[in-house]
């Protein structure tokens, strides 16, 4: 099993910047590609930025593209999501994550490990 944990929201001006944290723990020595996804109120869960096991593959919506980037270190087990030029519309709850495999993907049903989710709020 693997747990996940997100941090980092929080309240942020529309123009700002946060930057997101996924922790990995647990049995984290095998291969997990890494998801971020986010869910407003009454909206669907969507798809934000997702990370391959290595790196250099990433992906992102036209919504985020830009101005998100994801990244990792796999020796802290961690997984990030700068987020810049934050717009109200980028509110939600955001969740973190891990699909077994090397290749991520913008599929929900792909992830095999949720974490609880950090609120980002972005006021106008």
């Amino acid at each position: 099993q693997v747990q996940v944990v997100e941090s980092g929201g929080g309240l942020v001006q529309a123009g700002g910047s946060l930057r997101l944290s996924c922790a990995a723990s647990g049995r984290t020595d095998g291969i997990y590609a890494v998801g971020w996804f986010r869910q407003a109120p009454r909206k669907e869960r969507e798809f934000v930025a997702s990370i391959s096991w290595s790196g250099p593959s990433t992906y992102y919506p036209d919504s985020v593209k830009g101005r998100f980037t994801i990244s990792r270190d796999n020796a802290k087990n961690t997984v990030y999501l700068q987020m810049n030029n934050l717009k109200p519309e980028d509110t939600g709850v955001y969740y973190c994550a891990a699909a077994r495999g090397w290749e991520s993907s913008i599929h929900r049903s792909r992830y095999d490990y949720w974490g609880q989710g950090t609120q980002v709020t972005v006021s106008s």
